[in-house]
């Protein structure tokens, strides 16, 4: 069994995508997830010996069926990245609707809780494991920017980083959050006023995030990594 396997959320664009190519780089087998295929088998024509999976990650039926298929390809997963996140346009408290609040909530959170369950009891039985969470500066301090959809489900992805490290680090399991700032990604372009090419290229790129990623997972097993905060200079 290939001990380096990772299962990377949001894979289809983004700092997803940018993450699962820098693991596939470093040797590593990764399994993307994300809604549609057509996104995901453009980024499996970079991540060599990657395999595909569609999945909403916010219905727990369908991250449960693949789980059992990512296991059944890979035997184990050592790597967990939560990328997947979404925010709508209409952000604001005063105009977000019910709707888009929930589907923010089952995404960005209960998205990245479904998927740490799935996949660390087998990191529990075999004593070893990382699981990554993107977060953003929203889950440290809320702003208008974000919108209170986002804000909130980022700080729930704070606190689940946290719940992991707390349980989980006697068995030899490790959760990181990447608190990061700016990120020049198409989840820009739901913004209410989404920025121009000269402030996206002030941005952090996905590429950064994608190292810092590595940095977490590559370090030794007995050292945590329990948050990063990064930010445009």
């Amino acid at each position: 069994m290939n001990e380096k396997t990772a299962v990377v959320t949001g894979a289809g664009s983004g700092v997803g995508a940018a993450t699962a190519r820098a693991l596939a780089r470093h040797g590593w087998r990764v399994a993307l997830i994300g809604r549609q295929r057509a996104p995901l088998e453009k980024v499996a024509a970079d991540a060599l010996g990657s395999i595909i999976c569609p999945c909403d990650v916010g219905d727990a039926g369908q991250v449960a069926e693949m789980g059992l298929q990512v296991l059944a390809n890979f035997g184990a997963v050592a790597l967990l990245v939560n990328a997947a996140g979404t925010n709508v346009p209409r952000r604001a408290i005063k105009e977000l609707s019910h709707a888009d609040y929930h589907a923010m909530i089952n995404t960005n959170l209960h998205g990245a809780f479904y998927c740490a369950q799935t996949f660390l009891p087998q990191m529990r039985e075999r004593g070893s494991g990382t699981i990554v969470n993107i977060v953003s500066d929203a889950g440290k301090i809320a702003s208008p920017k974000a919108g209170p959809g986002y804000v909130v489900s980022k700080f729930g992805m704070a606190g689940l980083t946290q719940s992991i490290n707390a349980e989980e680090r006697g068995h030899g399991v490790r959760a990181c959050a990447i608190f990061a700032g700016d990120i020049n990604t198409p989840l820009l372009d739901k913004r209410p006023a989404p920025p121009d090419a000269a402030a996206r290229a002030k941005m952090m790129q996905p590429e950064d995030i994608a190292e810092c990623v590595l940095l977490a997972v590559q370090l030794p097993p007995h050292v945590i990594v329990e948050e990063i905060l990064v930010r445009p200079a």
